[in-house]
């Protein structure tokens, strides 16, 4: 069975487990990168080996003389050749003592042999002391046992990149866990997405991260051009990474995800910038990046001086970054681009800083101005911003002389230690950025006259002001009841996107124009939300909705249904996602922001799934899906349970059902018993006497019921994997593919039916926060006080107080 990316993964994250506790992620994740990297590079040689023999033991060599010819470099000038002490049968078996140096050695005659590994794996240094002791040799020779289990040739994975994907999910854990070190070398992907499409790279053209980190913008640049039916291969990516670990973490994810020729630099990128034609520094069409915030530098050690033309920042008070910016301008092409992270503080600082906007601005360098939201990236809270800038004289006409300013600092989905975004926010963001024009409370464009007026300050609220209204309060409404019909207008387009008439809940108020009250019927404030939600305008329109749904899935699912002949995974991704975007639009429930999100966000979801379709079909899919589901079950350390997949709620309706009802009855014996024998007791007080209290032969036949169910339940959950097998084996590669299909079409309509649930819920939103607000008057509540004042004087009376 093919090795599927789930079962990559916790293999991965039980290597790390087994360093883990020893030090933190900052520290020993280079080692699990680098065994990883060796592990596959020596299974790739042995593969290579092992086919040579065979074609030389054809040409009628023996054995000793075809493995003599397969050991020699020349084999081997378009993969790695891995000599004898780097080979991972040779850790496995011979290296038993002093196991760090081994690892050492192995990693230096790897570089050694390979000219395009010079510098990337020499640093990593298994024998160095973390506090007080080095790694002991068993912790090491666990690492090595671990790795030896899987194998990590090309035909072992499910789909081709499958070990890219694994790489990556290995660097997004050790950010996770290296907390505020992770933001060093990882920009969350779904920034890199967005910036990416901002600069839109093409075929031929030179892509430059001169804070590289792990290499991640490269990486995306490149699967752009993938996406969109171009060729990647025609592609130059450069990068530049000041920190000697990371910049080799970066080379082996290029090697992983077979980019070979990545330009790849390791130094300071301020004082020593490395990518130079002819004793000049290289110029590219695109730079894209995330450089450290609010760092020194040292004006002595900068070479290429002339990069700083619009002025030198501070050298101390942290406040390097728009020396950043600089040499960015200073590398592009003509016609070139940059997006790059910045923190807010570049945007308004007075001193030099101010300078140099003026100077970036009366050159007409900034194109735009885009404020994130908070705790987006690893590390730190505070918002950033994405600056856009071109080269000089590159502004399209209606651009010329203007800056385009978008908040998009609530464009965010919160999560519990890190915000996101999501598709629609890209989607959002994007649109607004290609438009150029002005959005009320969201995007503004600028002219250099109003930003001259303004003392060359960026600030973005000062443009672009998205703080939401303040909740209004009718006084009116407050004293004598009733809900303001300014109000109901406001939320007009809510109501009408969705189907709903807020008459079928509101009627004219008896005394009051210009106020509405609650209808009769509804009579408390949970009335608001089942009359909502069974409301048969908000029914149509969420019908009307599926049914385009439906009738899209029915014209487009073959796109999909053919892609293990077509072999088309980009083509198909392509017309699926401009389709369905234009399906849904004329429905009206959600905004096209929303309508891009669901179907991003489904193909983001699934597009794993796909390429292992592509590579495999659809019945290698679902074989890959078994593994995974087994192997979880058989790990136990899965934080999902595997019982849950979309595959065994499809396959096994039935046992799970089975599965529920002997559960329940388990739990339903255990309190019965619980409860029967005291377990509710407080304090060690004896439970009082009831007449329905049971006797002790009564409990003992409850305790027989128990051990037969839990046998049962056991017996049943043993027989879960017989029975996934038995599922898998009946199918075939059309039966496959239904099943599948309609797994995927499942996913899609679980993702829209939470955005149209959250869209519902504003209209419920709207009017509970008008019951609250006004549903109980002042002046009812001064006859409240009025009569229950009354009633204390009738009591004060009747005592003799009166």
């Amino acid at each position: 069975m093919p090795l599927t990316l789930a079962q990559l993964e916790r293999h991965l994250f039980a290597a790390a487990d087994i360093l883990r506790g020893k030090m933190d992620a900052s520290e020993f994740k280079e080692y699990i990168f680098g065994a990883l990297f060796l592990k596959r590079c020596s299974d790739v040689f042995d593969a290579r080996y092992e086919a040579i023999v065979e074609k030389e033991k054809e040409k009628g060599k023996t054995v000793a003389a075809a493995r003599k010819a397969a050991s020699h470099p020349s084999f081997y000038a378009d993969s790695f050749f891995v000599p004898e002490a780097a080979r991972w049968s040779f850790l496995r078996d011979e290296v038993h003592k002093n196991v760090g140096d081994g690892l050492n050695k192995a990693l230096a005659a790897l570089e050694h042999e390979n000219a395009s590994l010079d510098g990337v794996l020499g640093h990593i240094d298994f024998t160095k002391k973390v506090g007080q002791s080095t790694i002991p040799d068993k912790k090491l020779r666990d690492l090595i046992m671990h790795f030896s289990e899987v194998r990590l040739r090309n035909e072992d994975f499910e789909y081709p990149d499958l070990l890219g994907a694994a790489y990556e999910y290995l660097i997004r854990d050790f950010a996770d866990s290296a907390g505020k070190k992770g933001g060093e070398f990882y920009t969350p992907r779904s920034v890199v997405r967005m910036m990416v499409r901002i600069i839109e790279p093409k075929e031929g053209m030179r892509i430059y991260d001169p804070c590289s980190g792990s290499g991640g913008m490269l990486v995306l640049s490149k699967e752009y051009l993938d996406e969109h039916g171009l060729n990647s291969k025609n592609l130059g990516l450069y990068g530049q990474e000041s920190n000697g670990g990371v910049w080799s973490i970066s080379k082996m994810n290029m090697l992983l995800h077979g980019i070979p020729d990545a330009d790849i630099k390791n130094d300071d990128t301020l004082a020593q910038p490395q990518h130079t034609e002819g004793g000049e520094l290289m110029r590219f069409d695109r730079v894209i990046t995330n450089p450290p915030f609010s760092q020194n530098y040292e004006k002595k050690d900068l070479t290429f001086p002339e990069r700083f033309r619009f002025g030198w920042c501070p050298e101390g008070g942290k406040k390097a970054d728009l020396m950043f910016v600089q040499h960015m301008l200073a590398v592009l092409r003509p016609g070139g681009m940059v997006t790059t992270v910045m923190p807010h503080g570049v945007l308004f600082r007075g001193g030099a800083e101010k300078d140099i906007r003026t100077g970036i601005l009366d050159e007409d360098l900034l194109d735009a101005v885009i404020g994130l939201g908070a705790s987006l990236f690893y590390g730190t809270g505070i918002p950033a911003c994405i600056l856009v800038l071109r080269a000089p004289g590159a502004k399209p006409k209606a651009r010329k002389g203007k800056v385009l300013f978008i908040n998009a600092d609530r464009e965010f989905t919160e999560g519990r230690a890190q915000n996101y975004l999501y598709p629609e926010h890209i989607e959002k963001i994007v649109s607004a950025w290609q438009a150029f024009e002005d959005i009320d409370g969201f995007a503004r464009v600028v002219s250099r006259e109003e930003l001259k007026q303004n003392d060359d300050n960026l600030n973005i609220r000062r443009y672009a002001d998205n703080a939401p209204p303040p909740e209004p309060h009718d006084v009116g409404a407050h004293l004598h009841g009733g809900i303001p019909k300014a109000e109901v207008e406001a939320k007009r387009s809510v109501f009408e996107s969705h189907g709903f008439d807020p008459v079928r809940l509101l009627k004219k108020h008896a005394k009051a124009t210009g106020y509405l009250d609650f209808a009769a019927a509804v009579k408390e404030k949970a009335d608001l939300k089942k009359r909502i939600e069974g409301d048969e305008g908000v029914v149509g329109r969420e019908t009307a909705l599926t049914e385009a749904v439906d009738g899209w899935w029915k014209k487009h699912r073959k796109a999909l249904a053919e892609l293990p002949e077509t072999q088309e995974l980009m083509k198909a991704r392509a017309h699926l996602l401009a389709s369905f975007e234009k399906a849904l639009g004329s429905v009206g429930l959600l905004d096209r922001f929303q309508v891009a999100g669901v179907v991003a966000t489904w193909w983001g979801d699934i597009q794993n799934d796909l390429r292992t379709v592509t590579a495999r079909g659809f019945l290698g899919l679902v074989e890959a899906w078994e593994t995974s589901i087994l192997t979880a079950l058989e790990d136990g350390k899965a934080k999902d349970n595997p019982l849950d997949h979309r595959l065994v709620k499809r396959l096994l309706p039935e046992y799970l059902a089975d599965l529920a009802e002997l559960e329940a009855k388990k739990a339903e014996l255990e309190a019965s018993i619980k409860g029967a024998s005291g377990g509710d007791e407080e304090d060690g007080e004896e439970a009082e006497e009831s007449e329905d209290q049971l006797s002790e032969e009564q409990l003992a036949a409850l305790k027989k019921q128990l051990g037969t169910a839990k046998r049962a339940l056991k017996a049943k959950q043993d027989d879960f994997a017989h029975k996934l097998r038995a599922a898998r084996a009946a199918l075939h590669e059309p039966g496959a593919r239904e099943l599948v299909l309609g797994i995927l079409k499942a996913d899609l309509d679980a993702i829209l039916a939470r955005y149209v649930a959250a869209h519902r819920q504003k209209i419920v939103a709207a009017f509970e926060t008008w019951w609250d607000k006004y549903r109980v008057t002042l002046t009812s509540i001064e006859e409240e006080r009025d009569a229950a004042a009354e009633k204390l004087r009738g009591f004060l009376a009747g005592l003799g107080y009166a």
